[in-house]
């Protein structure tokens, strides 16, 4: 048997008593180090020699510990263009997901925020996924992410997604058993795909994201700040951010690179004075730790599906301010971590929101120590032990399913 919670399935007949069952990640695409492939490294810890099957990869573009793994690509990491144009092969994804042979597996682990979920398991085989949350410009962002909605382009967009959706909706029963990284995204699984699911926040490593030292031996930055660590996309609401931070005379910090640079940049104008904006881009894990740890407040004015950067924020003991939807729910309580506001009306109402919600969040004293210690239920221990609960078969511990013995594949 798999234990996963009161519907625990039985291990397929493949795994028999005394072999280890064969497992096998499957993940969308491996380019870089964001939240879902923080969650695919704590997962593969967990099956250190399984296979991961994704649509491409690039080397060296993730973690030693996932590039430790035998990474198998689909067809699709042949295309041309891939590296500068992959999301123009979003059409595409479906069936390359579809042709991964999977056969001989007895246990598949998904982590999808795209088609992983989609992926065709073998008969008798048991599937979990980690959903990170259904397509968000599929379903009910694709306004967000495509703003542009007349002319020949954004009709064949239309299509495709209309497609998509379809494709999505109707690969959710190839799942075992969902598991969602937050209580918002349990809902949109339960909404899209007519699934009930388990929540299960992703791991942070609230080892490393620490306050600085007690004894106020580090110095504090000359002048206060704000800071955001985002994807610099639409749905992320930066420029909210922005203009809230000049109208509280608050310096704004922003940490993350993406096709919106160039407008924020625009927005933000000079950098000069109280109220400035600095882009940082991408910063290592040393310096944005620092960043937290001089912060004032974080700033998060887009609804996350969970809100990693927010968590390791409140691990370094630095308050924080959102828009109060999404997964921030299952973090911050008001008045205690931070601050929500109401992230509805016209961008201007926003604004004044988040800017209201800045000035209330500067005025009250905030103990970093107790805004930890709340941080720490998200640690990476506690990730595991309950994945392990959701995975680990009944006649056979967890240790012996490393994804020894599995076949041979090649593509």
């Amino acid at each position: 048997m798999i234990a996963t919670g009161p519907t625990a399935p039985t291990l397929p007949p493949g795994a028999a008593p005394g072999r280890p069952p064969r497992v096998a990640l499957v993940h969308d695409w491996l380019t870089g180090m964001r939240g879902g492939e923080k969650v695919l490294e704590a997962i593969g810890e967990l099956f250190p020699g399984a296979p991961i099957y994704t649509l491409f990869h690039f080397p060296g573009s993730v973690s030693r510990a996932l590039e430790s793994h035998p990474i198998v690509p689909s067809l699709l990491d042949r295309a041309p263009g891939l590296r500068r144009f992959y999301r123009h092969y979003l059409p595409l994804f479906p069936a390359a997901i579809e042709d991964f042979d999977l056969s001989g597996y007895d246990l598949i682990v998904s982590s999808s925020h795209c088609v992983a979920k989609g992926v065709i398991p073998p008969p008798g085989a048991f599937h979990l996924c980690y959903c990170h949350t259904p397509m968000r410009y599929a379903w009910d962002q694709e306004h967000a992410y495509f703003p542009r909605r007349r002319g020949l382009t954004a009709r064949l967009r239309g299509l495709a997604l209309s497609r998509l959706r379809t494709w999505d909706a109707a690969s959710a029963p190839r799942v075992d058993s969902f598991v969602a990284n937050s209580s918002f995204v349990a809902e949109r699984i339960r909404r899209y795909y007519g699934r009930e699911a388990q929540v299960l926040a992703p791991p942070v490593d609230v080892e490393f994201f620490t306050p600085g030292p007690a004894d106020g031996t580090e110095p504090k930055p000359a002048q206060p700040y704000a800071l955001a660590v985002s994807a610099l996309a639409p749905y992320k609401r930066l420029d909210i951010a922005i203009a809230a931070c000049r109208r509280s005379n608050l310096a704004l910090r922003i940490v993350g690179e993406g096709p919106e640079r160039k407008r924020l940049e625009s927005l933000a104008g000079s950098s000069s004075g109280p109220s400035g904006v600095t882009f940082l881009g991408r910063v290592g894990g040393e310096a944005l730790r620092d960043l937290y740890r001089g912060a004032t407040l974080f700033v998060q004015p887009g609804i996350e599906d969970f809100g990693i950067a927010a968590v390791e924020a409140l691990s370094c003991g630095t308050p924080v301010v959102a828009a109060g939807r999404g997964g921030i729910l299952d973090i911050v309580e008001p008045g205690v971590e931070g601050l929500l506001y109401e992230p509805t009306g016209s961008t201007a109402e926003q604004v004044d929101r988040l800017s209201e919600a800045i000035d209330k969040a500067r005025q009250f004293r905030s103990n970093p120590l107790e805004i930890r210690q709340r941080a720490k239920r998200f640690s990476k221990q506690h990730f595991t032990e309950r994945l392990r609960a959701f995975c680990r078969p009944v006649d056979a511990p967890l240790r012996s399913l490393t994804g020894s013995g599995e076949r041979e594949t090649a593509q």
